[in-house]
């Protein structure tokens, strides 16, 4: 187990409130309401297992530590994924994640009641396929259908979890969370430094394939939000809806959308794209310390295709990336027998979301085929292989 002493120049300023308002925010229905939601996707995980054994115990001895104000976040957990690229992931204890979903539960609708509707990504009802097909929509309002010529402009900010800047972020969810102890709350979730107590999990080979400047091990202590958790997800749509709103009412941009840290404008003229691609870069450092990333930003014609969130727009044809439709291929012809039925239905799942997935999904239906299991005709789904 790695650990790490770190400091921190942000400091509560909430009053601390009383014991009787404390038990009234932290009850037992509401963690269990967490806990609940927390062990959706998580329920067969070691940790998760652990805590439901001594469920009810563990859930009064957790509200107990909120109510008296002595709750700490566990150990977390680093490991690398590879897909679609090497990314440092950080997950912490299965008792803090119960906490994330409970602070998400009270604070998120205030939030999420003020974001515009073109903001995409771990919103309920606003996955890839929303953002797709309101890019797509918005395509053809602007172009009336691809009759008329249109440009769009593509932004990613540069490293963007690693180089959240927290002192920003604390103040942008502080103007919305007026009580203590949620506000309280809060802070202790985003103040909370991983790297002081975890586990690392990975071969020194494959942990070298995350490039320095995307490790949240070598950022300074006010940047930095750990990849993986409910609560860094939830903070990021906190902290780039400021960029939101001036997309929308200070360059007025009719056509914006974004995913995460990707963003797109549309626009008749690309010398006004310009402009407003002048004017993110100004606006970006001055008020949320962040950058675009200059080899990602594109601007081109609408009809040569929009790249957005795995699917590829042009006209009259929506199809999904050709890198996500080779790796599926290519993947389920190498996975392990057992893998496949799971596998192969989660890459069905995610062909049918684009309009023109048919010759996709027969590619995919072939390598399936291949391994010994049978497709239906619709080449939409796969079965389990008889024994």
């Amino acid at each position: 187990m790695a650990t790490r002493t770190t400091t921190t120049s942000l400091t509560r300023a909430a009053r601390a409130p009383s014991a009787d308002q404390r038990d009234a925010d932290f009850t037992l229905e509401a963690l269990a309401v967490a806990y609940f939601d927390c062990r959706k996707r998580k329920r067969n995980t070691p940790s998760a297992l652990a805590f439901e054994q001594n469920l009810e115990r563990n859930l009064i001895q957790l509200r107990d530590e909120l109510v008296d104000d002595s709750y700490t976040p566990g150990v977390s957990t680093c490991f690398i994924v590879t897909r679609p690229k090497p990314r440092e992931v950080w997950a912490a204890d299965f008792r803090d994640r119960v906490v994330h979903h409970l602070l998400y539960n009270k604070i998120a609708p205030r939030f999420y009641a003020t974001f515009i509707a073109d903001t995409c990504a771990c919103i309920p009802g606003r996955g890839t396929l929303y953002a797709a097909q309101r890019l797509e929509a918005k395509i053809r309002s602007i172009t009336q259908n691809w009759i008329r010529p249109a440009w769009y402009l593509k932004c990613d900010l540069a490293n963007f979890f690693v180089a959240i800047d927290k002192a920003v972020l604390h103040a942008q969810i502080q103007a919305r969370v007026p009580e203590p102890s949620w506000m309280g709350l809060a802070e202790t979730i985003l103040l909370h430094d991983p790297r002081s107590n975890f586990q690392l999990r990975g071969t020194p080979e494959l942990i070298a394939r995350v490039p320095p400047h995307k490790r949240l091990l070598n950022q300074p202590d006010h940047l930095g939000l750990p990849i993986g958790n409910l609560s860094s997800q939830f903070f990021a749509n906190i902290y780039l809806d400021v960029l939101d709103q001036h997309a929308k009412h200070q360059i007025r941009a009719r056509h914006y959308i974004r995913y995460v840290d990707d963003f797109i404008l549309l626009h008749e003229s690309p010398q006004w794209l310009n402009a407003a691609l002048a004017n993110v870069n100004e606006f970006l450092p001055r008020v949320l310390h962040a950058h675009l990333n200059p080899t990602k930003t594109i601007l081109q014609q609408v009809e040569r295709g929009v790249d957005f969130v795995g699917h590829v727009i042009k006209p009259w044809c929506t199809r999904t990336r050709r890198r996500t439709v080779h790796e599926a291929t290519n993947r389920i012809a190498r996975i392990h027998a057992t893998d496949v039925f799971t596998s192969a239905n989660s890459y069905f799942g995610l062909l049918r979301q684009s309009a023109s997935s048919h010759a996709d999904r027969v590619a995919l239906a072939r390598a399936v085929l291949r391994r010994g299991h049978c497709v239906n005709q619709a080449f939409t789904k796969t079965y389990r292989k008889s024994i």
